[in-house]
């Protein structure tokens, strides 16, 4: 069964309707990293329903769990609800740029592993490069690919190669790994360079444990870096995010964000950092802002509409990574 297309957005509430006209089911609970709830069965509509304040986002993911008479359950489909107020990124539509894709295998003596970084490069030649942690999806979700061809291609900032590289083993590598940073900076980033013909350092983009990562290796490696994207960072800190603590390197980040929020300095470049209204991340994204500042980064933090997807980093991407690579590549 699906959500019937009165489910609706309004101003001041949101209501989500599932229709069971022969009322087969016995419960519905929606299940969505913004709201949550039940929905109770009306007889005058043959639908299940549940009105809730909306909350502070133009856009809502959420599925909705089905119980059945025999005692089974089932999760609908991915589904969102548009509120007023939301409308896709201009760039979207735009033409592309052309360029040619390649791919680059790495090996990554320091972690044990490799992985393959696909990189697009435009017809236009450049010493400009844009690095991107969990690449493949970064492109696949967040359209990473087709920002970068639309926005060369409308010359709203410098031609670059963009580089995809594939997160591997995500959750340790990314997790404040020195060794994951060492690998990043002295055999991933030297071979691209090789590979492109530059020694310039990079920009450095990442969402999630992703932005987390970038971070950390640009305060271990900082000659590396000429800015940062820093998506919904998985900055935990033990005062926001005690929720996170079963996660099994949980204390490493912890120590790496804890250290950063107490220097006094830090090796400072631009930093594009965002994160969404209704997310988790939102109290440690804010201190993490801070902090950065302080200590010279030149931080453009922006608190999106949205909670912790590759949409919502997607729609972001413009004016922050836009403003960003102007500032670091003109």
């Amino acid at each position: 069964m699906e959500p019937s297309a009165g489910s609706w957005c309004g101003a001041t509430e949101v209501c989500f309707r599932l229709r069971d006209p022969d009322h087969r089911l016995t419960s519905v609970r929606l299940e969505s990293g913004v709201v949550h709830g039940d929905l109770s069965y009306r007889e005058d509509t043959r639908s299940w329903e549940l009105l809730l304040p909306r909350p502070p986002a133009h856009r809502i993911e959420y599925r909705l769990a089905l119980g059945h008479p025999d005692g089974s359950s089932e999760t609908g489909d991915h589904s969102v609800l548009c509120c007023p107020g939301y409308a896709e990124p201009e760039w979207v539509h735009l033409p592309a740029a052309g360029g040619q894709w390649r791919d680059l295998y790495l090996p990554l003596p320091a972690v044990h592993g490799e992985l393959a970084a696909r990189i697009w490069s435009p017809a236009t030649p450049t010493d400009r490069v844009l690095v991107a942690h969990d690449g493949p999806d970064f492109h696949r979700y967040g359209e990473l690919g087709h920002y970068t061809a639309a926005m060369i291609e409308a010359g709203r900032v410098p031609p670059y190669h963009l580089v995809l590289l594939p997160a591997g083993d995500r959750l340790e590598w990314y997790s404040a790994n020195p060794a994951y940073a060492r690998a990043l900076a002295h055999d991933v980033l030297p071979a691209l360079a090789a590979e492109l013909g530059t020694d310039r350092p990079v920009v450095g983009a990442g969402a999630s444990l992703g932005a987390l990562a970038m971070l950390h290796a640009q305060r271990r490696h900082p000659e590396a870096f000429a800015g940062l994207l820093l998506h919904s960072g998985s900055f935990f800190r033990p005062r926001h995010d005690r929720q996170e603590s079963g996660f099994r390197r949980y204390l490493r980040i912890v120590r790496f964000t804890g250290r950063v929020v107490r220097d006094r300095e830090g090796p400072a470049v631009p930093i594009a950092m965002t994160c969404g209204t209704v997310e988790e991340n939102l109290a440690n994204n804010r201190e993490m802002a801070r902090a950065l500042t302080d200590q010279g980064y030149a931080v453009d933090f922006a608190e999106v509409p949205d909670a912790h997807n590759w949409t919502a980093w997607r729609d972001a991407l413009d004016p922050h990574l836009t403003a960003l690579l102007q500032k670091v590549f003109n």
